[in-house]
């Protein structure tokens, strides 16, 4: 059996894709199948020799992507490959026809709108995962956060702005998350607590798209459910290793909101910072458990006031190096470190060994 796992595209998405579209294709070929990975804005060269495409497990070849730091440059690709503004590259289509079976490894853009599926079944290529009708509605959150009210399913309060930034009257409601309308992997996403912010985070959406949700920042732990022929899948968890994983911060008692990381900065050297850090506590239902971090100049100090499972927690520079480490049983008592101005990350390792890291930053 032939499958070609599509993947890449003309998409802000494309490296993700194209690491994610790697471990599928050699998941394939460890199972037997003769496999070809290709991209789908690229193309492939030949159409005269499609066998010469696909490798086996007799071929020992295995695909590899490392997903670089910095985003794709799309306008320097579509100079590179110049498809006269096609979104599917050279000889995919007939590559795809081909093959016994497409698997979809696109991430975002054509490759989750629908529009490629709606192509593949206009010419009878077989392919995984959900049609163009249910592409279509799910990738749109506007239209799918309609259905969900029709529906009667919670979802955020939300409005769509389509044209210019307008009247400079600032965000509908604070706190905020901006975002593309129809863009996955929460690429153009920014979290927005003040006015200040609000024209910076819609520029930076319409960077992808003109289409873009202004939605109520709602703080909490993040489940999602695969659906596999009309059968709900085991419900998991996204945890995180950084970013967007502090409920709120305090200073002299005074809420600053959910932040990604938070900074130290001006501040009256015996004011109180304290920092309620998000914490999954696995089995222990509708418990949240805080670590504190107090600053008096310069001089951080960690409560654990919920004495949740913990193995130790680590506190490292931005070079790695630790510069504090405590078990479970110090986390019993008030912790103080000496710290000097910079950048440090906060590693909190549950007994379960799974890792949660925040970063702070001393000015």
């Amino acid at each position: 059996m032939k499958i070609v796992v599509i993947a890449g595209g003309l998409s802000p998405e494309r490296d993700v894709s194209l690491s994610s579209g790697s471990l599928i294709a050699n998941a394939l070929i460890d199972a037997g199948y003769s496999v070809c990975l290709a991209d789908l804005y690229i193309g492939v060269e030949s159409k005269n020799n499609f066998d010469g495409l696909f490798f086996d497990l007799k071929s020992g070849k295995r695909y590899e992507y490392a997903v670089p730091e910095h985003e794709p440059d799309l306008e320097k690709l579509k100079n590179e490959v110049d498809n006269a503004g096609a979104l599917i590259g050279r000889n995919i289509i007939e590559l795809c026809r081909y093959a016994d079976l497409v698997f979809m490894g696109l991430h975002g853009d054509i490759g989750e709108n629908g529009k490629l599926q709606a192509i593949f079944d206009s010419y009878g290529i077989v392919y995984t995962g959900t049609g163009y009708t249910g592409s279509l509605l799910a990738m749109d959150k506007d239209i799918a956060k309609m259905f969900m009210l029709q529906n009667n399913i919670l979802t955020p309060e939300w409005e769509i702005i389509e044209d210019n930034i307008g009247d400079n009257t600032g965000a509908p409601f604070l706190p905020c998350v901006i975002k593309p309308c129809g863009c996955g992997s929460s690429v153009g996403v920014s979290i927005v607590r003040n006015n200040e912010e609000y024209d910076a985070a819609v520029k930076y959406a319409k960077k992808y798209e003109e289409k873009i949700m202004i939605e109520k920042l709602i703080a909490g732990r993040e489940f999602t459910v695969g659906v596999l022929d009309n059968q709900a899948l085991p419900v998991g968890e996204i945890i995180p290793k950084e970013g967007y994983m502090i409920d709120d911060v305090e200073v002299d008692g005074v809420s600053m909101g959910a932040l990604e990381s938070f900074t130290f900065t001006n501040i009256q050297t015996n004011a109180i910072i304290k920092a309620y850090f998000k914490y999954n506590v696995g089995i222990f239902e509708n418990e949240n458990s805080n670590i504190n971090v107090f600053s008096h100049n310069n001089i951080v100090t960690i409560v654990n006031e919920d004495l949740i499972p913990i193995s130790h927690v680590e506190i490292f520079d931005m070079s790695g190096r630790i510069v504090w480490k405590g078990n479970a049983t110090e986390m019993k008592t008030d912790i103080t470190l000496n710290v000097v101005k910079g950048a440090y990350c906060v590693h909190i390792i549950r007994k379960d060994n799974q890792h949660l890291i925040n970063k702070i930053v001393i000015k």
